[in-house]
């Protein structure tokens, strides 16, 4: 998908906005799969749910925050995972997301503020092309922490243009020395394959 689309441009752009981000997302809602998985040859959402499934079992009551059109709760669907809740910005993109069949739960949720979970809901916890330009800051990851219980895994993108710059890697010490998770795994893996980006795959442990 060529950067001279106008939605990626302000995909790109945006700055944490969040009235501007639910705009684009969705009025992008529509072509938003064609554009990123046949377009961009998007990966990230299969890679993460194969990920999440080596590490607990398909009974796991699971969270996608930023679930978008449900790309990721399909293919953990596909993988026997019959409990998964999402949440995300964009009612355009949770509409998508209604129809794949695969989620428990769809909520509209903003996730630079507090979410309204109570801790130690889940069993597990993803977050896939949310950690990215103009989105949200790394300090999300402590609200993903918040509500999975002690000892389950949070599986995470963060896009290599904002890993080093946005501090991912300080953010994640603070965490870890704070006794909020336990870093499992950080590894570098395919996020768009055409467009030749990747991300680290973040494997966390909640504590």
């Amino acid at each position: 998908m060529s950067e001279s689309n106008p939605l990626l441009r302000r995909v790109y752009a945006l700055n944490g906005d969040r009235e501007e981000t639910r705009r684009v997302y969705g009025e992008w809602a529509p072509a938003y799969e064609q554009d990123t998985v046949d377009g961009m040859g998007y990966v990230a959402p299969e890679l993460v749910a194969r990920e999440l499934a080596g590490l607990v079992e398909p009974e796991a009551h699971v969270l996608d925050a930023g679930c978008g059109t449900g790309l990721a709760g399909a293919h953990l669907k596909s993988l026997g995972f019959e409990q998964i809740d999402g949440i995300d910005l964009s009612n355009g993109m949770l509409e998508l997301a209604r129809s794949k069949q695969a989620y428990s739960k769809l909520r509209e949720a903003d996730l630079t503020s507090r979410l309204d979970i109570p801790d130690n809901s889940y069993d597990a916890a993803i977050s896939v092309g949310v950690f990215t330009s103009g989105h949200v800051k790394p300090s999300a990851l402590e609200e993903l922490a918040r509500v999975t219980r002690p000892g389950a895994p949070i599986v995470v993108t963060v896009h290599e243009n904002v890993w080093e710059r946005e501090a991912y890697p300080d953010q994640l010490e603070k965490m870890e020395a704070e006794g909020l998770v336990h870093v499992r795994a950080v590894k570098e893996a395919p996020y768009h394959k055409k467009e030749g980006y990747s991300c680290q795959l973040c494997i966390l442990e909640a504590r």
